[in-house]
């Protein structure tokens, strides 16, 4: 991936009632409410990160 790309990572579902795997991803990821984005890199990591957490946020690719 190209350094200094960037994805924009909206949290759109709550963790209740969800492994705490899932919750734990999602606070790594830098969200713990509804609602908050967070700018992160694109990278293979935050890739894998926003996979298991697929049905809790949304992605919006960001031109930088």
């Amino acid at each position: 991936m190209a350094s200094g790309k960037t994805i924009t990572v909206e949290q759109i579902g709550s963790p209740i009632r969800r492994p705490a795997d899932q919750e734990a991803t999602l606070v790594g990821l830098g969200l713990n409410k509804c609602g908050r984005k967070r700018t992160l890199p694109d990278t293979p990591q935050t890739r894998g990160m926003i996979a298991k957490v697929q049905h809790l946020v949304r992605v919006v690719e960001d031109k930088s």
